[in-house]
């Protein structure tokens, strides 16, 4: 679950001070939350608070855990809670092979480089792309690479995903498997997309206009509200 109060994002421009996101007052407990809104709308600021990425300039985000973790103060409790995927993998993805790759993500939890590799196995195995293990990362495929950054981020099994923007560079093939996946996993999702067919499969939508919050509820209410926006 994730609370926000008032939590508002500015910052400095050359014509002084420009509101990225209007205060926003809601709690997120839904397992499937999707975000919709146009280009430069908002929507990935709204998403990069989640875990901290992007901290508040007022109000504040926080994340339920044992106890509620504020994503400014607890930052880093907050980032092992709510894992990331960003829309271009090429974001996230930094060792040479898949295998090292997810190895990386597992290197705070297994000290051993033999368990932490057997362990990036397994996981790659559970996404179904155990074969490209030994595969460097530029020879994959957009599918593959979006797998690949799923599987790195759960791995470390965060009780939240947050996925900005998955699809956005995948065919219709592959985008249907990555939202497939998404909408099966046991972790809480908050996903940011432009494919209205993806949000409308949430439980609750949120749209985004113009750096704020201006609907919140059913999904095919959400994406007849947005095209209403267009």
């Amino acid at each position: 679950m994730i609370d926000f109060h008032a939590a508002a994002v500015e910052v400095t421009a050359p014509e002084g001070r420009l509101t990225i996101l209007h205060p926003a007052t809601l709690t997120l407990a839904e397992p499937r939350i999707s975000v919709i809104g146009a280009n430069g709308s908002g929507k990935s600021t709204f998403a990069r608070l989640l875990n901290g990425l992007v901290e508040p300039t007022s109000g504040s985000v926080r994340v339920q855990a044992d106890s509620w973790l504020d994503t400014v103060t607890d930052g880093a409790a907050v980032r092992r809670r709510v894992g990331f995927t960003f829309s271009d993998p090429g974001a996230q993805l930094v060792m040479p092979t898949a295998l090292e790759d997810v190895a990386l993500s597992l290197r705070r939890r297994y000290r051993r480089r033999t368990e932490r590799d057997e362990a990036a196995r397994a996981a790659l195995e559970r996404f179904g792309i155990g074969e490209l293990a030994d595969r460097s990362v530029h020879t994959l495929s957009g599918g593959q690479r979006q797998l690949l950054a799923c599987a790195s981020v759960l791995a470390t099994d965060p009780a939240i995903l947050v996925a900005d923007e998955p699809t956005t560079l995948l065919d219709l093939r592959n985008s249907r498997m990555i939202g497939d996946l998404l909408m099966s996993l046991p972790q809480q999702v908050v996903l940011v997309t432009h494919d209205l067919d993806l949000a409308a499969r949430a439980d609750r939508t949120l749209v985004i206009d113009e750096g704020r919050v201006v609907f919140d509820g059913d999904p095919a209410a959400a994406v007849a509200h947005y095209r209403g926006l267009a």
